[in-house]
């Protein structure tokens, strides 16, 4: 017993030891590096902006405020992505105190569509060579449609007597409505249009230039970005971009700031395990084979009850499918066309349809699924392999169980009464009239309109209830 006391003793002294001993650690971490140095803190944006992305970089910058961090690097590689995704990682950066530098690298990558808002947001705006940034023009993400784009032709404006297109001041320049446009449409970029242009107000940028990126999705390479203030400086790596901004003033949520970047230690964060999980389940494809194999597993459950596994896998397939399609930009045409599908290749089991219902169903859920996510980013497309490799599995599904309805078709019949005709039984006893046979390992009550003797080979010629009615067989008798 003393011992096992000494043992706990000698545990909870640990346990306080590691309890005083982590925020002394965190204490040492905070604000600076190694031997005092500036911490910088890098993030990475590399893919669409979904909410996986912005639930990484939104906990990074709540990192960096914790750890007073000298500023953070968002390092920016995107095509475009999620409204809803790009506003919360734009709503971090705006009220963070620590500053954020976006830096559109390396050589040859972009900051499209969304990409375009978060670098407006910036604290910093910086770019490398041979990199874009514009074409931020709204997409509609629910289908309906390729006609409800902007309801005004590209590069439209206030014209003066010379024909000149202009500007005049800080007036933003006019939409002319086309006929047969999409209100709903209109809406949605006159936000983007008033959201972009208090992004450049507030960092001081070209606020005329980020509404004709909404407008006419225009787009410029880093060095025109630069001459027409649209990002604040162009370097080529990460440590010409760190000696530039050293000294650098900004402005933040906290107040002015300046940078002490010179001989900064660099700390990169890497997407923790639900940001890593919510990318994956977000992915179009994944979401696709989750929602296939939760419909197959709840059908399959439905058709062979109590077989458990399939109904257990299918309901969480179908949860996380669900769950993913929340976060995906989805065409509900193509979830419809998907669900239809799904629903006349299963009636095929249960109707007798000849294959109609079951060809019907493959091409409605071949249809759909390639419309499911159609919104113009290749990031957000169910991948066409994914796609060829359901409805080849579901056909090769549907022609199995018309082999087998073919195969058992030409086979003679195993059960039922009909089994029973023309089986060939052994008589127990000598009988007239009605006696006893015994036929498939049973014994059953039988009538015969001749004399039967013990050990005489009958052939059952029908039934009655209970009662088989038998005959001598000619060719075997005892």
């Amino acid at each position: 017993m003393a011992q096992a006391g000494w043992l706990v003793a000698a545990w909870l002294l640990l346990l306080m030891a590691g309890l005083v001993a982590a925020p002394l650690a965190q204490a040492q971490e905070d604000g600076n590096g190694d031997n005092g140095r500036p911490l910088v803190i890098v993030l990475t944006l590399d893919g669409a902006v979904s909410p996986a992305s912005a639930d990484y970089l939104v906990r990074g910058i709540e990192e960096a405020q914790e750890r007073d961090a000298e500023l953070v690097l968002l390092e920016m590689d995107t095509p475009g992505g999620l409204v809803t995704a790009m506003r919360d990682i734009i709503r971090a950066i705006l009220n963070s105190p620590v500053p954020v530098v976006t830096y559109v690298a390396p050589q040859g990558a972009r900051a499209a569509s969304a990409g375009t808002y978060i670098l407006y947001a910036s604290h910093v705006a910086a770019m490398a060579p041979a990199t874009n940034v514009g074409a931020a023009t709204p997409v509609s993400l629910i289908g309906g449609g390729e006609d409800g784009g902007p309801s005004w032709p590209p590069g439209k404006q206030d014209e003066d007597e010379d024909g000149k297109n202009e500007t005049k001041g800080k007036q933003a320049a006019k939409p002319v409505p086309v006929p047969g446009g999409s209100a709903e449409m209109r809406k949605a970029i006159n936000d983007a249009v008033a959201h972009i242009r208090a992004l450049a107000e507030q960092r001081g940028r070209n606020a005329d230039w980020a509404e004709k990126a909404v407008r006419e999705a225009v787009s410029i390479s880093a060095a025109e970005a630069l001459d027409e203030n649209v990002i604040d400086l162009i370097a080529r790596n990460r440590t010409e971009l760190l000696a530039e901004l050293d000294g650098r003033e900004v402005q933040t949520a906290a107040g002015s700031r300046t940078l002490h970047t010179q001989h900064a230690q660099i700390e990169q964060i890497t997407p923790g395990l639900r940001s890593q999980f919510l990318s994956v389940i977000a992915n179009p494809s994944v979401a696709l084979v989750l929602l296939m194999l939760g419909l197959g597993g709840l059908v399959m459950e439905g058709s062979h009850p109590g077989a458990i596994l399939p109904g257990v896998v299918g309901a969480i397939c179908l949860l996380l499918a669900l769950y993913a399609f929340q976060l995906l930009p989805v065409n509900f045409a193509g979830l419809g066309l998907i669900l239809l599908g799904v629903v006349l290749m299963v009636s095929e089991a249960f109707v007798p349809a000849f294959g109609v219902l079951a060809i019907g169903g493959v091409l409605s859920f071949i249809i759909g699924a390639v419309i499911l996510m159609r919104t113009g980013t290749p990031a957000w497309d169910v991948a066409l392999p994914t796609i060829v490799g359901i409805a080849i599995a579901g056909v090769g599904v549907i022609g199995g169980i018309l082999w087998l309805a073919i195969r058992s078709h030409r086979h003679p019949v195993v059960s039922g009464s009909e089994e029973m005709l023309g089986a060939v039984a052994e008589v127990v006893g000598d009988f007239e009239g009605r006696g006893l046979v015994h036929v498939h390992g049973e014994r059953w009550q039988a009538e015969s309109a001749e004399p039967l003797v013990r050990g005489q080979r009958v052939v059952v010629t029908g039934r009655n209830g209970l009662i088989l009615s038998v005959r001598a067989n000619m060719e075997n008798t005892t």
